[in-house]
């Protein structure tokens, strides 16, 4: 028992927190855009950080479950609706068998990111269930969900020893102008002083070439010294390639494990979830800062999210008890304590 794929969506597949380890044989780490978003919305419903969820671009699929489970929304808000009533985000939602769960369109934001409790039943390929549609491995037969397709649960799960709640998680809103913060290099010193001085003083425009390998960005020219290609070295997460054209491509989960051109810097991991949120035509500027000013930035994301995991995981006893009868739960929905956001 699990979900029935009635429409896939624009681009949905199955994705986790990436297949670590493998790209000295060509592999693409792959997982989610949004890594911040796919946690929360395990979180939530008590999996693991690193369960597979499914990861919606823009226009979302049409689910009908066959099963009773509770799941969770989160990321970029594509108005989602069960039964064609609207649910909230960022918030655990009990779904029952014969519920259908719906899109409208994406009005802030991008992903979204949908997570089962007890997880999904995907094989696990060199220790991920990432979905890499280059080489048709992992998620679903490698592909993209398509009408048709149906995914089974793991354990699913009914209630959940925690309750969330909307006070605890606030929507995080996305606007259209977003600050990329940047550590300069490899290959900075490829560039002259003014192409450097464009780099970080200009504004830069999504374009339509925004998928989950790169997003090539519209824009100033960015002067090199002599020329663009190097011997190709590799290529991490966040990599701001600039070809001979002088645009910068920013270089994202499913990218290239290496390439020939030179590097200007590298987006700073935490920021890398706000560029996974644009649109086409979204104003994007870089910041320069400095390796031990990302680190900081980077242990204030951990805390910050070990103090949500406090929040959430916040034991709701009665749910706890396995024997509690139908009356109890009654009496909880009456007191409030127990609802469609447990």
């Amino acid at each position: 028992m699990g979900i029935i794929i009635r429409e896939g969506g624009l681009y949905t597949t199955v994705q986790d927190l990436g297949r670590i380890g493998y790209q000295d044989l060509g592999f693409s780490v792959c997982g989610a855009m949004d890594k911040n978003s796919l946690k929360i919305a395990n979180m939530l419903v008590n999996n693991k950080d690193n369960e597979a969820c499914l990861e919606v671009t823009l226009v979302g699929p049409i689910l009908e479950f066959t099963k009773n489970n509770i799941i969770a929304i989160t990321g970029g808000n594509l108005q989602p609706k069960l039964n064609e009533i609207k649910v909230d985000m960022n918030k655990a939602i009990v779904v029952k068998k014969g519920d259908i769960l719906s899109f409208e369109s994406a009005i802030d934001g991008a992903r979204s990111y949908i997570s089962f409790s007890g997880g999904l039943d995907i094989p696990t390929i060199m220790g991920s269930k990432s979905t890499n549609v280059k080489c048709s491995i992992g998620g679903y037969n490698g592909r993209t969900l398509k009408k048709g397709d149906f995914i089974k649960f793991k354990s699913p799960k009914e209630y959940i020893p925690n309750f969330a709640s909307k006070n605890i998680i606030n929507n995080e809103t996305y606007g259209n102008k977003v600050i990329l913060r940047v550590i300069l290099g490899p290959q900075d010193d490829a560039f002259t002083n003014e192409g450097l001085n464009t780099f970080l003083s200009s504004t830069y425009k999504v374009t339509k070439e925004f998928d989950r390998m790169g997003c090539r960005l519209n824009g100033p020219e960015i002067e090199h010294k002599k020329q663009a290609d190097i011997i190709s070295d590799g290529i991490v997460l966040g990599s701001i390639q600039v070809p001979s054209h002088g645009k910068p491509i920013i270089m994202l989960t499913d990218r290239q494990t290496t390439g020939g051109y030179t590097k200007i810097g590298t987006v700073i991991s935490v920021d890398i979830c706000k560029l996974a949120q644009c649109k086409t035509g979204d104003i994007i500027n870089f910041k320069q800062i400095s390796l031990e000013e990302a680190q900081v930035l980077y242990k204030e994301e951990y805390f910050k999210f070990e103090e949500i995991r406090k929040q959430i995981n916040k034991p709701c006893v009665e749910i706890l008890n396995p024997r509690v009868t139908s009356i109890k739960i009654e009496k909880l929905l009456i007191k409030g304590r127990l609802n469609n956001g447990i």
